[in-house]
């Protein structure tokens, strides 16, 4: 599930307002951490930046809650409307890691992208494609001229998996009305992913591993 995120800030009343986070990042930009800004980086990197500036994480079922301290620093002013800080911390603390390893996978695989299937060529420029669905990891052509969607998942991937991957695919056929397949790549995959993709004659799973070299120095 694609979980929103709203920037919380404190009114001169003492309530709050919760507002999307990108927008009001646009129209606060003197609030932007150094170096980013919301057209060009990922929701999931902007949090993480703020976060390390003080901000504060809260995660709900379908928000993340990314609540700015007042001018004395403190975001206490929001621990009514939030729930027990306890767990959510763990669970935001687990989405940056995976995040960040998919981040590395993608790195990894843009550079070498023949290991995926010969004679695929990437057509995205170097960054994750925009559409309505949401961002496209990988964009690619193969050599009959397919266009390929290539999803990354970090560990197994899970039963929504496929719909974001279909979604994707769907997107990018109406919007360049083509051929498009998709390939999901993932360490290993949900048993209900791996019945699904037996009914969708253009979507490939691919595992991948990592593999680990220790040499000894002298």
């Amino acid at each position: 599930m694609i979980k929103h995120h709203m920037v919380v800030i404190e009114k001169h009343d003492g309530g709050v307002e919760v507002h999307p986070m990108k927008q009001w990042l646009r129209d606060n930009p003197q609030f932007l951490p150094e170096g980013m800004h919301p057209s060009t980086n990922t929701s999931h990197e902007l949090r993480a930046a703020l976060r390390k500036e003080g901000w504060r994480m809260e995660m709900r079922s379908d928000q993340v809650l990314v609540i700015k301290p007042n001018s004395l620093g403190d975001t206490s002013f929001a621990t009514e409307m939030l729930p027990d800080p306890s767990e959510d911390e763990e669970v935001i603390e687990a989405e940056e890691i995976t995040f960040g390893l998919e981040r590395d996978l993608q790195s990894a695989l843009r550079l070498n992208i023949n290991q995926l299937e010969s004679g695929l060529r990437i057509i995205d420029e170097g960054r994750e494609r925009g559409t309505e669905a949401g961002r496209i990891d990988i964009t690619a052509i193969d050599t009959a001229g397919t266009l390929v969607v290539i999803e990354l998942k970090a560990g197994t991937a899970p039963p929504d998996a496929i719909a974001q991957i279909l979604a994707y695919m769907g997107t990018l056929a109406e919007t360049e009305n083509r051929a498009v397949r998709g390939i999901l790549v993932a360490a290993d995959f949900h048993k209900r992913v791996v019945l699904a993709s037996r009914a969708i004659s253009n979507l490939q799973l691919k595992k991948y591993s990592v593999q680990f070299r220790f040499d000894a120095l002298g």
